[in-house]
């Protein structure tokens, strides 16, 4: 018997990967990526579950695939929004189809299915949204400008999200972590050095998949992981100034 109904974006994804494995088998999961084949041959062993290609940068095509998911299945329990990439740059070697392509995967989209399965999760009286965020998006550094733009943006509108849908028995959760091992880094720092220099802090997989399954159904406004980096986001709001010249001449990784 089915007893969840979960959406993943950014099924592929090495979080998204690890997350599955802590899901139970009972649950229907509907994985959301770039690739149907690829989808099918991550997740083969797994019989509760619908593989769906999508263009998440296409708007259209979320409104449409939200729909026939809810003409199919009727409801939709969990959404979380797991789809992201990164690129560390200078922010004037970024051109506009860089900024157009990062927030509309890291938080156009989001936005999009937060909106429209919120919605009806509302109407239906229950569900859970949880969004996939970064520290980043609460403690920004050089050369990460965009993706802390996208981040920043997509925090604010989870914020704001959860005090409208929370008397309608809806919960909004950001997740925050800090660097994670996975294939993120392969595009957003080809050359592997950043990742080498926060390996000290850098999380596994599975340490934040844990926390996110362990979170599903409970009142839980925010995570931010590591804890180093959720001391770090203290510090930064306490001491902005001094924070800043830190990130500058002390902790500038990148």
């Amino acid at each position: 018997m089915t007893e969840k109904i979960i959406v993943i974006t950014g099924a592929s994804g090495g979080l998204a990967q690890a997350m599955v494995k802590h899901i139970k088998e009972s649950d229907f999961l509907i994985l959301l990526g770039r690739n149907k084949a690829q989808l099918e041959e991550i997740y083969g062993n797994r019989k509760q579950k619908k593989c769906i290609q999508i263009d998440i940068t296409n708007a259209d095509a979320i409104e449409h695939l939200v729909a026939e998911l809810y003409l199919e299945f009727g409801h939709i329990d969990i959404l979380i929004n797991n789809a992201g990439f990164g690129a560390f740059k200078a922010f004037d070697d970024y051109d506009h189809q860089d900024v157009e392509r990062m927030f509309k995967v890291n938080t156009f989209a989001s936005m999009d299915f937060c909106r429209l399965i919120g919605a009806r999760m509302a109407a239906h009286g229950k569900g859970h949204i949880i969004n996939i965020v970064s520290m980043a998006g609460l403690v920004a550094s050089s050369k990460s400008s965009l993706y802390a733009a996208s981040k920043f943006a997509m925090i604010g509108y989870s914020n704001a999200l959860r005090l409208e849908l929370a008397e309608k028995g809806v919960i909004v959760t950001s997740i925050n972590p800090g660097p994670i091992k996975t294939a993120f880094f392969k595009e957003a720092d080809p050359t592997g050095t950043y990742l080498e220099k926060v390996s000290a802090f850098a999380l596994e997989p599975d340490q934040v998949a844990k926390k996110v399954v362990a979170v599903f159904g409970k009142q839980k406004r925010e995570i931010n992981l590591p804890w180093t980096l959720s001391l770090t986001h203290l510090f930064y709001t306490l001491c902005p100034g001094l924070s800043d010249y830190l990130a500058r001449k002390v902790f500038n990784y990148k």
